[in-house]
């Protein structure tokens, strides 16, 4: 295959520094202040109409990920598992996903709530949460599972220790 090249259209801005601060994922990101993604001035025109939504999806590069591994402990649980059942930095394309709460648009900055990502993250993308498009019922989750019902972890600590 050819390999493919993506620019960032911007700059995340958050109040994570350090990998240990940052909650492990979005939806338990209650504590984090309101973070802001910069945009590129030649793509504001593209933010229009973007404040109609509740909620968008951010995608990011990891840009301190370390080197990937197709099998990683992951921070829910003490076994290895598969790259792709899990959701490490470390892949073989450092590519992030969040779905975060949408605060407000100025100009070519996008405020919103719930930041799980590092300061100076570059941002690749942002596309609108739509809930009859996005929302799925999950019927498995597969390991993630029995290790959400079992795991002390969650219960008192919303940070990541291990990425």
């Amino acid at each position: 295959m050819k390999p493919i090249t993506y620019h960032p259209i911007g700059i995340i801005r958050t109040q994570y520094t350090q990998t240990g601060e940052m909650p492990i994922q979005a939806a338990l990101a209650e504590n984090s202040m309101m973070a802001v993604a910069e945009l590129n001035d030649t793509f504001s025109e593209g933010l229009t109409d973007l404040d109609g939504f509740s909620h968008i999806i951010l995608v990011y590069h990891f840009h301190k990920a370390a080197a990937p591994a197709l099998m990683q402990k992951p921070f829910l649980d003490d076994a290895k598992h598969g790259i792709f059942s899990i959701r490490s930095p470390h892949r073989p394309n450092p590519i992030g996903i969040s779905i975060v709460e949408l605060v407000k648009v100025e100009g070519n900055n996008v405020y919103f709530n719930h930041a799980d990502m590092l300061d100076e993250t570059p941002l690749l993308d942002i596309k609108p949460f739509v809930p009859v498009f996005d929302h799925r019922d999950a019927s498995r989750c597969g390991w993630i599972e029995h290790a959400l019902l079992n795991n002390d972890r969650l219960k008192g600590s919303e940070t990541n220790e291990t990425n």
